[in-house]
Parts: structure tokens; sequence; C-alpha cells
């Protein structure tokens, strides 16, 4: 089963706002065996949007499309779909009841004419009840074509998509079942990894794909299977990435598709033991890495985000001496940052970075990208440097991965030797 994705907005096109709508209604309907072939951005634009819906029809079964649903001028979407599927508006009452609902209990101000212009829906629609927004989704099907639309705003897109729209469409088609087995690695190029699995791929079944998924120092490799009997399915995956698994042994991190900062929370649980961090060029983005993952409270202490000299001394008492002989990216400062952090918050571990993130601010000993990280306990410390090469938000973000990379490296190790 094929699906196109339409997003509309002028905003998306001028890159004012980034379309993450369609990378996650992609992965919402591959988990239930609907492929995506093809993904448009059209402005807000009656011919565009027009010759969008026709085009996708024309490749795909099913049609999903967000944006344009607004109580503004601009949003042409509702009265567009309304002429394209020869309907004419009506006033929807449940649609009219949900909007009533919101502005009387949620949002605490009068309903406007405006507002209530949001209950009216083309009348050759199936009305899909938006209990997050007052813009109703709406479900058409036309020439075996099933087209359903969306408000932009992800939060009411998603609450749709996985109350009403993912369920209908199970249940509208016999869907294939596809399984997914991710691992991560890191410490390791995407071209040396496929040198080192290049004889397992090739020898690959034509039905089972292999994906690489580079990103932030980290590679994930995927295998993909799909068909009818789901046992069958899952016996072949299952042998075949154990295999991969023993490939790549030396650089695998975890067996299971999560990020960094998950991996390390779960160690620290699985440890019983916290971490706190003392961030200079990162500017608190390990923290907030760390607490993007609900539960984190368990684990985590704290953070000091010290960027200045001052700071460095007043807060994680670094020395003054220390920082006017080695510079603040060095490695014996963040050794001293690491120290004045188990010092001054109750913590297992410790995590310290400080470097030159760019553009500017490079020297020609340390250049631009240059990062020094210490992580450890109070009875002992490893530090580590590092050398980037990107922009400032990538180099920040190469940075906060590698230094959680470490204290993964350090606490295995210590966890090993305590045994």
């Amino acid at each position: 089963m094929i699906a196109s994705i339409i997003t509309i907005g002028d905003e998306l096109l001028i890159g004012q706002v980034i379309d993450t709508n369609s990378a996650w209604i992609a992965q919402e309907l591959n988990k239930i065996g609907i492929r995506v072939n093809r993904r448009v951005a059209v402005g807000d634009r009656w011919d565009e949007i027009w010759r969008a819906l026709d085009e996708e029809a024309a490749h795909a079964s099913i049609i999903l499309i967000t944006g344009g649903l607004g109580p503004t001028a601009d949003d042409i979407t509702k009265p567009l779909l309304c002429k394209y599927f020869n309907g004419k508006m009506v006033v929807n009452e449940e649609a009219l009841k949900n909007v009533t609902h919101l502005f009387e209990n949620v949002f605490k101000r009068p309903l406007t004419p405006r507002n209530i212009k949001q209950a009216e829906v083309p009348d050759t629609a199936t009305v899909l009840i938006n209990p997050r927004g007052t813009a109703p989704g709406m479900w058409f099907e036309q020439n075996n074509r099933i087209f359903v639309s969306m408000p932009g705003v992800p939060h009411e897109m998603k609450g749709l998509m996985e109350n009403q729209v993912l369920k209908k469409l199970s249940e509208k088609f016999e869907l294939p079942y596809i399984s997914h087995k991710t691992l991560i690695t890191f410490g390791i190029g995407e071209s040396m990894l496929a040198d080192l699995i290049e004889d397992f791929e090739t020898h690959l079944p034509t039905h089972v794909k292999l994906a690489y998924l580079p990103n932030y120092g980290l590679v994930r490799l995927r295998l993909t299977s799909s068909g009818i009997q789901k046992e069958i399915i899952e016996k072949e995956l299952k042998a075949l990435f154990e295999q991969l698994q023993l490939l790549v042994k030396e650089y695998l991190i975890t067996n299971q598709d999560e990020p960094m900062e998950s991996i390390v929370g779960n160690l620290l649980l699985k440890q019983q033991k916290n971490v706190a961090t003392a961030e200079s060029c990162t500017g608190g983005y390990i923290a907030h890495l760390l607490t993007s993952k609900p539960g984190s409270s368990a684990y985590y202490e704290g953070s000091i985000v010290s960027y200045s000299y001052q700071s460095k001394e007043d807060l994680l008492r670094v020395r003054r001496d220390t920082l006017m002989q080695e510079g603040a990216v060095s490695e014996a400062v963040v050794k001293e940052m690491a120290n004045g952090l188990l010092n001054n918050i109750k913590t297992d571990y410790a995590i310290a970075v400080s470097g030159i993130m760019g553009p500017d601010g490079g020297m020609p000993d340390k250049p631009v990208g240059t990062v020094w990280v210490a992580v450890g306990n109070r009875q002992k410390l490893i530090t580590q440097s590092f050398h980037f090469r990107f922009d400032r938000t990538k180099n920040i973000q190469l940075t906060a991965m590698n230094a959680l990379n470490l204290l993964r490296t350090f606490m295995l190790a210590d966890n090993q030797a305590a045994k």
C-alpha cells in the first residue's frame, strides 16, 4: 500500500518553519505496513495545491494532507477540498460542539463568527473531530483513493493520526506485517562499517533491506522485512540481527533504536547511580538531552553552566592560575571543573566540557572545534580531546554525543571493575 504526504504552507517553503510532520507521519504509516512513496510541500496557492492532489493521486492510494485549515484568509485548504470533491460547505454539529467547548472551557474566550466557521466542512467529507484544536480533520474517498486532511499544528495532527486515522486505515486495508530491528554503533564511520559487513549485506535475502543511518557520530543499522506471515518474518530477522550484532560487536552500543541520552539514562538507572554536568561550550545542551527523557529525575542531579572564566572560578572552584596558564579549553581546566562539580553537587558521576564551537575564537594551537571532555567520579577521572570541523550547532551536538559516550564507557568499566 503506497501513500503520499502533502504539506501546505508558504512558511515551509521559505524555511520559516521546519516540516516535522512528514517525517513523523511516514514513521507511523510504516509501522502499520504503509509505505510513503512521495512527500511534497506546496505553498498557500490554489493551483499548486490542486495540482499536487492530482499528481499524488496518480502515484498513491492514500494521500495525507497537513496545513491550511486555520481561520484566516490564507488558509485555503478547506474551500479547495470542498470544490475538489464536489461538495458544499455545511456546519458539522459535532465539530461546532468541539469548537464551543474549547472556547468556553479551555481558552476562556468568547466565540466569534470566524471561530464558528471552523466547524464548517464539505458535506462530502467524513469529519474527524479534533479535541486538541478547532480545525477538524476530513476524510474523503474518491476513485479508489483516500484523502485525509489534517491541521498543520503537530500536536493536533498527531492526535488525529494516533486516535483515528491509523485505526481507520488499518480497518480499511489488509496491510502487510513490517518488522524493523535496529542497532547503534559508535566510533566507526559509515564507509568503514559498510566494508566491515560487506559480505553479510551481499548475502542478505532480497526481501530483507539494510539501511545505514549516520547521525552525530553514531551509525544506526536497520534491518527491515515485511510480509504476511509474522512468525516467519520475525524468526528470520532475529537470526540475521544476531549475526549483524556479532559482526559489529566492537562498536555496538545498543541493539535498540534509542538515542544516546536514553542509553546513558538506562545505564544509570540499572546501576542506581546519578550524574551531574558542568558545561561551558555546550551551554546546557547536555543537560537538555538528559532531561528530555521522562523519569530523568531519578538519575540526573543538575548542571552548572559556567561560560566565563569568573563563573568557572566562582561556581566550580577552577583555579585562576590554571585558567591563565592552560586556557579554558584544556585538559587541566575540565578536570578541575569535574572535581568542582563533584564537590558541589551530591552526584556519583560528573561530565565536564569546554571547547571552541565557532565560528570565531579559534587559535593556531586550538582551532575552532577543539574540545576537552572529562568524566568520572570521586575516585577517578578520564579525559579526552576532540577536534570537530563543522558549524557551531553541529560542533555542540557532537560534543554532547561524545561526552555522553565517554561517560557510558567509563560507567561500564567502573561497573566491571567493581565486580
